[in-house]
């Protein structure tokens, strides 16, 4: 087995921009990494592309938890009824006033719906914590994550940009993808068994996706 692909350990660990005011200098500078990091992995698009994809009708509500600046929800509140974002932080100023937002944890009163998202959030919690969070989860018809990949080449390439990005994104970085999954992961930890579709994919760039919806 080549060395870039044999298993490593799930490891989740405190990341320093969770524990930053949101206007400490150093959080809105790993914000800002994070943003191009995210650009550079192409998890919105390939989200919204997969969302589009869903077969049936699925486009009466999204709701996006860890939605952070709401920059996911801007790209797709015309793809949807409505867009909803759940955070423990505050809603941000700029928002369209047309996206709806819920302030407070993620897991709690989520009420179901068309299609859950999560962009680079799940990986903070621990096994026990993403199987309570599935409960809620199966109260939609769909859901579409796009996560760390776990893997010795996304370590790689974490290393790699180091000497791009800020001391708190160096850290962060590459904790997150110690905390991340590979395929098959999360579907079980989630208890997206029977009665789901489930598609997962890992892209070369680090991301792991995961689309699953009803079957019936």
């Amino acid at each position: 087995m080549p060395a870039y692909v044999r298993p490593m350990r799930r490891k989740v660990m405190a990341e320093i921009l969770d524990a930053l005011p949101a206007d400490d200098p150093e959080a809105v500078a790993s914000r800002r990494d994070l943003r191009r990091i995210n650009a550079l992995m192409g998890n919105f698009r390939w989200m919204r592309r997969a969302m589009r994809a869903l077969p049936g009708d699925r486009r009466g509500g999204l709701v996006e938890i860890g939605a952070g600046d709401g920059g996911f929800l801007e790209m797709v509140r015309g793809d949807f009824e409505t867009v909803t974002g759940v955070d423990l932080a505050p809603r941000p100023a700029t928002l369209d006033e047309r996206i709806g937002w819920r302030q407070g944890d993620v897991s709690e009163g989520l009420g179901g719906g068309d299609v859950l998202a999560a962009n680079l959030f799940l990986h903070h919690f621990e096994d026990g914590r993403l199987r309570e969070l599935g409960a809620a989860a199966r109260e939609f018809r769909a859901v579409c994550f796009s996560e760390p990949w776990r893997s010795r080449l996304a370590l790689a390439e974490g290393y790699a940009m180091c000497p791009f990005v800020t001391r708190v994104t160096r850290h962060d970085m590459l904790v997150s993808i110690r905390a991340g999954f590979v395929r098959g992961e999360l579907p079980d930890l989630l208890g997206l068994g029977a009665g789901w579709e489930v598609r997962e994919e890992v892209s070369l760039l680090g991301a792991y996706r995961l689309l699953a919806w009803r079957a019936r």
